[in-house]
């Protein structure tokens, strides 16, 4: 039989090309599978007053602690609980680690009812605003991310608040289902930004945060989503954790976790809630998003039959922190902390700390810091691991291990010695180890769900090509908007305490950021100044609702579309545009582009005349240049969003009227203005200047040319 060459030639060739695509997009799918998830975004509250990431690294940098007396404003029955009544203690302690102000929330903001917002749990309504206030953290504008595979994974359980709700009156009933719904967690964020990726929310008890980030981490990785927020929320609406845990014999009587200590007695109760935003690390390079650290990897596994439902398991811990190395394809030796799940109880600690010496622990140069943010505020429970990481995000960032508080000193349960982990009992800066900076998280569920997660401090910035612009603007504008006249007061309020803990912040750093990554609304405010100090000011009057020359105050509520009016001559003035041109890359351009189109008409330099005060006198030079002038000046403005409903001009600035409107090429417009000008110049007498109409058949034969 005879073989065809040319076609057998041709089928080994595409069976190559085949395989090599296979190979590839294996490589590609393999690469994927292990690549390391940024955290670009954070936003947090907990105990203490800590409303966001930097608040928690204070309260842990300066040995800060959370904990504090019962609050009053929940309807608990404090003399039953605390026995002063006469009756029994239902709890063993007084003391706990709880949110401020946790009942207020901006239903408006959320385009919920206020009796929708009152039959919601606040677990879902903290989230809610902490997710967005993660995005926009990470430079997104939460408003932008609708329609998107944006996934929201969030960790929480029932805390009593439901029940509350089915108990009170009729009205709020209706909202009670999808107000306490622990499905709708999660898709509760989802629906109010429009995200259309996974939701997904976790109930694993204690452990429910980190296994939140380990599921967004592995659908980032296996392209369900491009983006995710993940997270974890606790209120304890009711005084019952103290309670139940009380009779187990559970409850730290002074409501503190002695981490590790001897003095350990039981766990502090606590709550808070926390949200990162996570990307694939490659997605974030090219996003151009800051990457605050980088998630090495996670795993997740069960204890299986222990000795108790509830009791911790010791080899399942240390085979989740195996696992977690092996997906990183990291040694023990290769990490340098570890922030514990460390609750205060003689049994769990005991079983943990055994644990971290049988992985970490062994065959090291450098010993294992070991610590646990529960000592500063309590075991947050379903908050408890994502405040970990946002913890040791921080302290990879700074450079420090912060201490444990309450360590009287480490528990004699634990033999210390047979391996090299050390409970950091101090603060000291991180070890220099001549590679990255790596720390293990940890969180063990009641449930017997155990959560491990790798950190590791931010790769260096990829280079730049082009050099940093310095901008050195005389005047800087701040814009901030609410969606009511008090929301926009309440955010010039919190700016003025972010820039108090922040005197580097650059004006011009701030007015980008303001402008740039967050939401617009309709209450709008723009504070301008020289310096830091006119700034601050105006921002202070702003919140004070008082009136300041630095602030400019409006609506867009009723607001009619803008129209650009163009003047005829007069109104230049000699060095006008100059610092534009050196400030504004968008007028830059279009001057330019002007000037290429005069340039067969005109015989001097547009960028030359403009500070030449003998050049601007002359008819033939002031009008074009007064028109490129205009035509840029609105560029910049639709370069800032501001898009005209008409546009209006006298003179020359019709002809610049013509071309933003798109009646007139910018081409014509420069052929218009300077045949136009030359002719007005020729007419002259006297020095003085004569009304010349213009027939529409004079106009024709101009553009003809």
């Amino acid at each position: 039989m005879a073989v065809n060459v040319d076609k057998l030639t041709e089928a080994l060739r595409a069976s190559l090309l085949a395989n090599t695509r296979l190979r590839q997009e294996n490589q590609a799918l393999a690469d994927a599978a292990g690549e390391p998830i940024a955290i670009v975004g954070m936003a947090c509250r907990f105990p203490g007053g800590v409303t966001g990431p930097e608040d928690l690294w204070r309260l842990v940098a300066e040995g800060a602690d959370g904990v504090g007396p019962f609050p009053a404003d929940r309807g608990w029955d404090l003399g039953e609980l605390l026995g002063t009544g006469g009756s029994a203690p239902a709890s063993a302690t007084a003391e706990g680690g709880f949110l401020d102000a946790v009942g207020d929330f901006d239903a408006a903001f959320f385009r919920m009812s206020p009796r929708e917002a009152l039959a919601t749990d606040p677990q879902q309504r903290l989230l809610l605003e902490t997710s967005w206030e993660a995005l926009e953290r990470a430079g997104i504008d939460p408003v932008t991310l609708k329609g998107s595979r944006t996934g929201v994974f969030a960790g929480a359980y029932q805390m009593g608040y439901t029940a509350l709700v089915t108990e009170s009156d009729e009205e709020l009933r209706g909202h009670a289902f999808t107000g306490g719904a622990g499905s709708v967690t999660s898709g509760r964020v989802a629906y109010t930004l429009g995200l259309e990726g996974p939701a997904v929310s976790v109930d694993t008890a204690c452990s429910s945060s980190l296994v939140a980030m380990h599921l967004a981490a592995q659908a980032l990785r296996g392209g369900e989503c491009t983006l995710a927020l993940a997270g974890g929320v606790t209120v304890m609406a009711t005084p019952d954790t103290f309670v139940a845990f009380t009779v187990q014999g559970g409850t730290a009587t002074d409501g503190r976790c002695k981490s590790f200590a001897e003095a350990a007695d039981g766990a502090g109760w606590s709550e808070g809630v926390g949200v990162v935003v996570l990307e694939r690390l490659s997605d974030a390079r090219r996003n151009g998003h800051e990457v605050l650290a980088v998630m090495r990897s996670s795993a997740v596994n069960q204890d299986g039959a222990s000795n108790g439902l509830t009791a911790p398991n010791g080899p399942s811990q240390q085979r989740v922190i195996r696992q977690a190395l092996a997906a990183a394809n990291l040694t023990p030796a290769d990490v340098d902390a570890v922030e514990a799940h460390g609750t205060g109880t003689k049994l769990g600690d005991p079983i943990e700390a055994q644990a971290l010496l049988s992985t970490y622990g062994q065959n090291r140069a450098h010993p294992l810091w070991l610590g646990s943010l529960k000592s500063n505020l309590g075991h947050t429970q379903a908050a408890a691991g994502v405040g970990g990481v946002i913890k040791m995000v921080q302290a990879l960032r700074h450079g420090i291990l912060p201490k444990t508080l309450h360590v009287d000193r480490p528990t004699s349960h634990v033999e210390w010695d047979q391996g090299d982990v050390r409970l950091l009992t101090e603060s000291i800066p991180w070890p220099e180890t001549g590679r990255p900076r790596r720390a293990g998280v940890s969180s063990f569920g009641v449930s017997g769900t155990n959560a491990h997660v790798i950190l590791e401090a931010a790769p260096e910035p990829e280079p730049v090509l082009d050099e940093p612009v310095e901008v050195d603007a005389a005047v800087v504008p701040w814009v901030l908007s609410g969606k009511t006249e008090e929301a926009l007061r309440a955010q010039a309020a919190r700016l003025l305490d972010h820039l108090a803990g922040d005197p580097d912040a650059r004006p011009v750093d701030v007015g980008w950021a303001l402008a740039g990554s967050r939401s617009k609304f309709d209450h709008r405010a723009v504070v301008t100044g020289t310096g830091r100090d006119e700034l601050t000011a105006g921002l202070a009057a702003l919140a004070a609702d008082r009136p300041a020359p630095e602030v400019m105050r409006g609506s867009t509520r009723g607001v009619r579309p803008a129209v650009f009016v163009f003047p005829g001559q007069g109104a230049q003035w000699v060095g006008m545009a100059q610092d534009l041109l050196d400030s504004s890359p968008v007028f830059a351009s279009t001057l330019h582009a002007c000037q290429e189109a005069l340039d067969p008409f005109v015989d001097w330099s547009l960028t030359d005349v403009l500070g030449d005060e003998v050049a601007l006198k002359r008819v033939d030079i002031v009008q074009p240049a007064l028109w490129a002038v205009m035509v840029s000046l609105a560029a910049v403005w639709r370069s800032y969003g501001v898009e005209p409903a008409a546009v209006v001009g006298h003179s020359q600035g019709e002809i610049a009227a013509a071309c933003v409107a798109g009646a007139l090429s910018l081409s014509d417009g420069a052929r218009v203005v300077a045949l136009r000008s030359k002719a007005i110049a020729d007419h002259l007498t006297g020095g003085g200047m004569m009304s010349l109409p213009m027939p529409a058949d004079r106009a024709r034969e101009l553009l003809a040319g």
